[in-house]
């Protein structure tokens, strides 16, 4: 298959355990989906249901106990360290639900970070910087620092800044989890937009409701494990989901 035909994310078998004896957590649970291109998915779970595990393991943030991930053609559970943070430089964006904005950088600069790192040339890191600043509605608002920016201002500059380096992939943990009710719509908006005008995949783990009802596929876990989907997008062990709700592992 051409990697337009093959699935932005594949996790196989994934499990992630952390500890030993008594004291041993597993956090993901033999978990196995698809996330095919272009999609809005919504990684839906209560506290400490494995979704942030998950992402991590996903994004190369972590590594999985047991099972295989492939993101962009791309094997993470087989990278070494330093091609993982390759792939998060290049491939995969994360936004995080603390915002993990540079407190001592203006909007402009937390922008451009990652594409200082990637030593891109200043002056098409400031017409980039520009651009993105003007697609989250915040041109008005680069010179000030984290600190003089609202909360929804805040995650805006973070997922403009998760944009910078043209990620395959977008990561975002929670995105509206300190936002109030219509900031997290007006975010969750802006997510939808981004991702239908630039082709961009995003899985984003929720327990918003209203960010379920824009995604285009849900995926749910409970104790670490896939308990349902609503779309055969998504595989289970041994076959496609059927699309429909069902307790226990998608078969």
């Amino acid at each position: 298959m051409t990697s337009a035909e093959t699935p932005m994310v594949s996790v196989d078998g994934v499990t992630r355990v952390f500890g030993h004896g008594a004291n041993r957590v597993t956090a993901v649970d033999d978990v196995s989906f698809e996330v095919q291109r272009g999609r809005l998915v919504a990684l839906v779970g209560r506290s400490g249901s494995g979704k942030t595990s998950l992402l991590n393991c996903i994004g190369g943030l972590d590594r999985p106990t047991s099972g295989r991930i492939v993101v962009d053609d791309i094997e993470v559970t087989a990278l070494s360290e330093g091609r993982r943070t390759a792939l998060r430089r290049d491939t995969v964006a994360f936004v995080f639900q603390t915002f993990g904005l540079v407190p001592m950088l203006s909007a402009a600069e937390n922008v451009g970070l990652p594409m200082r790192l990637r030593s891109t040339r200043t002056g098409e890191r400031e017409r980039r910087v520009a651009e993105l600043l003007d697609l989250v509605g915040l041109s008005n608002h680069r010179d000030q620092r984290p600190a003089e920016l609202s909360g929804g201002q805040q995650q805006r500059v973070a997922i403009a800044r998760a944009l910078a380096n043209e990620p395959r992939l977008l990561i975002a943990d929670e995105p509206t989890g300190q936002l109030d009710a219509d900031t997290g719509a007006a975010v969750m908006a802006l997510l939808r937009e981004v991702i239908a005008g630039t082709g961009m995949t995003a899985l984003v783990s929720t327990h918003d409701q209203g960010l379920m009802d824009i995604a285009d596929d849900t995926v749910r876990l409970a104790d670490g494990r896939v308990v349902d989907a609503d779309d055969a997008s998504f595989v289970g062990t041994g076959s496609r989901a059927t699309g429909s709700e069902h307790e226990g592992r998608i078969v």
